[in-house]
């Protein structure tokens, strides 16, 4: 059994009313924080998708570019191949980045809000 997690609080927190969730849904506040997290998610996922696709393309109908021996035994399949892990790593820490410097504060800010009733 782990003793990891912190002991439950003894402090009540007032839930929210669903008026008040749909209340700040609709707020500006909020919607800037859906903004800014789709004006960075949605092209990210589009080009990281056309990157993978025209990796697969790639492997699929040009055998002979892919197959082009770089140096050594590695090939131009094998480069792109690592490059796409590389890629997925960096748009993981890229996207940590951004969200703990630009949506992290919006969501904490509404949170706190919402739970203190202010």
């Amino acid at each position: 059994m782990a003793a990891d997690a912190p002991p439950p609080s003894k402090e009540q927190h007032k839930l929210p009313s669903p008026e008040e969730f749909t209340e700040v849904q609709e707020s500006a506040e909020f919607g800037e924080l859906r903004r800014s997290y789709r004006s960075f998610a949605f092209p990210l996922t589009v080009a990281f998708i056309a990157w993978y696709l025209l990796y697969v393309l790639l492997s699929n109908y040009a055998g002979g570019f892919m197959g082009t021996k770089l140096f050594g035994n590695i090939n131009v399949a094998f480069v792109l191949g690592v490059a796409q892990f590389i890629t997925t790593f960096l748009i993981a820490w890229w996207y940590s980045r951004h969200a703990a410097a630009k949506l992290d504060p919006k969501a904490e800010a509404i949170k706190s809000r919402m739970e203190g009733g202010a």
